[in-house]
């Protein structure tokens, strides 16, 4: 107990004294009041006969009664009387208790409800919303109002505003009284200006300057410029985070004894300001002594798990680098069959001679079992769903790294706002009781987006999706999707357990127009069906299977069935482009058999921070229908998180169609690149194309048709980061790749004369294919925008290696938003 408190406590021992000491000198004498009993006090009775309640509204007698601590034919106790007044006092229905008994054995409860609150009124709150305030005081309609309460929701809404820098704002309970015992509860809020941060002052840092040291921590000096953001208000709460995020960033960077002495924040005279003040300690600087491993594991000896420890002796000391060594021996350990082991590291400092020694100690644990696995939180989703992403079932050896596996699969499901794995002593020392604890969030959608973008100018969306039917885990989509140049209907079916085995079936039908007029000079059409089979080979790898048939047509400005008819018999002359064209002029079907195989290592589904994922499909046309081609895809991206909420991406991908049994590729059929494929060119803005030329110099004097390319190679770095304002995103990137590789009946040049190979000479300009497979590269940033009308991107290129004839854009951004 605190001085304070205590002195506090013996001035009101004190005045009891007192003031009983001057009621017993006021009172008569006991002589006195004994000659005279009925005239100074009724008689009390020695057994209660009847309780009547009187003043009670709202709440029953009844009730009332059951709070007593005496009921009718009980003997008459003062002590009673007085703990039930205290027992319906600490009910909070009641103002006023009084217990009036009499002779003939009648005891009367008199009482005074405590008003019932009719509305909660928010005046002069501009900064914060109500909605934010109410959800965190206890003050709400048809409540009990207590005198008490209301003090404490007046510190809270205070507290509130202390936390969005506000210190100045005061709070103001005012009551107006309403009929029926009901009241309205006004909080006249003042608010006051923001309290900034002046200036913050680090004392005692000689190994890092102040600027280096205000960019660890959240706190930041106030300016004009940030008023998107918060962190420049003084919040005691961040200040100890503050402290933390310092003690880090130096223990990280070899300061093993360093420590924060001190930090104070003062508020300036005008009382609009703070100035904070870190008083620190840095220490000295220390280096990696001797690692070593320490094992009573027969399968493990020192020497294996010493070479798996990424620390070296001699570098600097870094704290966090100590549990990633724990992380990779735990791993080390459970893949050696050792599910259960408990590693200590022993760290001692050597101020002497500035090093720091680390002693791994793997020891094997005890062997506990599950014993039961409970899943909560699932109010939507059945718990079978969960259950059988599980990589653990009851009566298995408790395993941590199957454990986090298993929060990975159900996180993968997408149904989860939240999933957490713990565990807790089961009923036995060996026993454990494993909780998947979930937070459902929203699985069916029926939304109608609208948007536009520089590449789709456009954007419609209409779509009903349900990827948790009936809690089942099974997907479907309806969506109706229309742009400027690509219209899509397309229902989808998925179940993800088909006949009860690890096997996931779906069907999907598909109605697709995509327009290149303006890039190819055609438009096509798809409509058709496909059915999938997937199912997992390893625990790493998967394998889906699928077959499709789909009606295809190509329209062309220019080409129909009679021109195409004439042109076969010499009767017009159509260009070499619009007679390929001729071969699907009545439609085409295409029947196609394909797979994808895929690899996936990254250490989280959603936010890979560590890991890779492959994925490698081939598409085989020509099992029916009138189309031979096998395509064949790959794509991998590699994942690696360089400092926190930074991470660094690469990513590969190719392809290759070839057309089988004589049959070339259709230009409907190859890769068009460009857009959010290949940022910094527009649609199909890359690749093969028709241009004119001058016969004379060669150069490029109009880019005519893309043509597209059987082949493409994409590969892209980038990093990803916060830039500091909430909701908004950053990267830098760059891309390198290339389009091509046509058959070559689709290679002409109308300059070159066909029988000798000789260059023509003319005075009009003839056309040409190009066909180079030549490298392009582009260097740029982008920016993501969570916006309140919709994700937001917007992306700025810069060539590093390009072409004349290329159709690029050196800006271009896409948005959407929802109703």
């Amino acid at each position: 107990m605190g001085l304070n408190n205590i002195m506090r406590l013996a001035s009101l021992r004190i005045f009891a004294v007192l003031v009983a000491a001057m009621f017993s000198a006021a009172l008569p004498p006991l002589a006195a009041s004994q000659e005279a009993p009925a005239a100074s006090a009724p008689q009390q009775p020695t057994l209660i006969r009847n309780i009547q309640v009187q003043g009670n509204q709202r709440v029953e007698a009844n009730t009332v009664a059951s709070y007593l601590l005496f009921a009718p034919g009980d003997p008459y106790s003062e002590d009673r009387i007085d703990l039930s007044i205290k027992t319906l006092y600490a009910t909070g229905l009641f103002a006023d208790v009084a217990i009036e008994p009499s002779a003939d054995g009648n005891v009367l409860i008199r009482v005074i409800e405590n008003p019932i609150i009719n509305r909660v009124i928010l005046e002069g709150n501009k900064a914060l919303k109500a909605d934010k305030i109410t959800d965190e005081i206890e003050a709400e309609p048809r409540a009990i109002f207590t005198r008490s309460n209301v003090q404490a929701d007046v510190q809270r809404i205070v507290e509130l505003y202390r936390q969005s820098g506000r210190f100045a704002a005061t709070v103001s309970p005012k009551v107006v009284q309403q009929p029926q015992n009901r009241v309205d509860l006004i909080f006249e809020i003042t608010e006051g200006p923001v309290t900034g941060v002046k200036r913050i002052n680090i004392i005692g840092n000689s190994e890092f300057p102040d600027r280096r040291l205000r960019k660890e921590i959240v706190t930041a000096e106030s300016s004009w410029y940030k008023f998107f953001s918060s962190n420049d208000n003084y919040d005691p709460g961040r200040l100890e985070y503050d402290r933390e995020q310092l003690r880090t960033f130096y223990t990280n960077r070899g300061f093993a004894d360093f420590r924060v002495v001190s930090a104070v924040a003062e508020l300036t005279p005008d009382q609009e300001d703070f100035y904070i003040t870190f008083t620190v300690d840095e220490g000295e600087e220390y280096t990696w002594g001797d690692i070593s491993v320490e094992t009573e594991l027969d399968d493990l000896n020192s020497d294996f798990l010493e070479r798996l420890i990424a620390i070296k002796p001699g570098t600097i000391y870094n704290a966090s680098r100590v549990e990633d060594v724990i992380d990779t021996l735990n791993f080390a350990a459970g893949t050696s069959g050792y599910a259960f082991v408990d590693i200590q590291p022993n760290i001692k400092r050597n101020r002497d001679t500035k090093t720091v020694d680390l002693v791994f100690n793997v020891v094997e644990g005890p062997r506990v079992y599950i014993e039961r696995i409970d899943v909560v939180g699932n109010t939507t989703t059945l718990d079978y769903v969960i259950r059988r992403e599980m990589e653990l079932v009851e009566g298995d050896a408790f395993n941590r790294i199957l454990l986090d596996r298993s929060r990975n699969r159900v996180r993968a499901l997408r149904f989860f706002e939240e999933v957490e794995i713990t565990e807790r002593q089961g009923s036995a020392a060996d026993r454990a009781i494993v909780e998947v604890s979930v937070k459902e969030q929203p699985t069916g959608e029926l939304s109608f987006s609208a948007g536009f973008s520089s590449a789709d100018a456009f954007l419609v969306d209409l779509s009903i999706t349900q990827r948790n039917l009936r809690g089942r885990g099974q997907l479907l989509r309806f969506v109706i999707r229309a742009s400027s140049n690509r219209r899509e209907i397309d229902l989808r079916f998925t179940e993800p357990r088909f006949l009860g085995r690890n096997l996931a079936a779906g069907v999907e039908l598909f109605d697709i127009v995509i327009d290149f007029l303006e890039e190819a000079n055609f438009r096509q059409s798809r409509t058709g069906g496909q059915v999938t089979l997937a199912f997992p080979l390893t625990e790493y790898t998967t394998l889906s299977t699928r077959y499709s048939l789909r009606q295809e047509k190509i329209e062309s400005p220019g080409v129909n069935a009679t021109t195409c008819a004439a042109a076969a018999d010499g009767g017009t002359t159509i260009s070499q482009q619009q007679l390929a064209f001729c071969d699907q002029i009545n439609g085409r079907i295409s029947s196609i058999l394909g797979y994808t195989f895929g690899w996936d290592r990254r250490n989280d589904p959603i936010t890979p921070t560590r890991g890779f994922d492959v994925r490698f499909s081939q598409d085989a046309a020509g099992v029916g229908g009138d189309v031979k081609y096998l395509r064949t895809d790959v794509r991998a991206n590699a994942y690696r998180g360089l400092y926190k909420n930074v991470i660094a991406s690469a990513s590969l991908s190719g392809g290759y169609i070839q057309g089988w049994g004589g049959d070339p590729v259709s230009i409907n059929d190859r890769y068009f690149k460009g857009n959010f494929e290949f940022r910094g060119y527009d649609n199909a803005g890359i690749g093969p194309r028709v241009v004119q030329y001058d016969p004379n110099t060669g150069a490029v004097v109009r880019r005519l048709n893309s043509l597209g390319g059987n082949a493409f190679g994409i590969a892209a770095a980038e990093v990803s980061f916060p830039v500091g304002i909430p909701n908004l995103l950053g990267s830098l990137f760059v891309e390198a790749g290339t389009v091509g590789l046509l058959d070559d009946n689709e290679k002409f040049d109308t300059g070159i004369d066909p029988v000798t190979g000789e260059q023509l000479t003319a005075d009009a300009f003839y056309t040409r294919t190009i066909d180079d497979l030549d490298i392009r590269a582009m260097a740029g940033a982008s920016i993501f925008w969570e916006s309140p009308f919709g994700p937001i991107r917007f992306d700025f290129t810069k060539p590093l290696r390009q072409f004349d004839y290329d159709d690029r854009k050196s800006f271009q951004f896409t948005t959407r938003t929802r109703f």
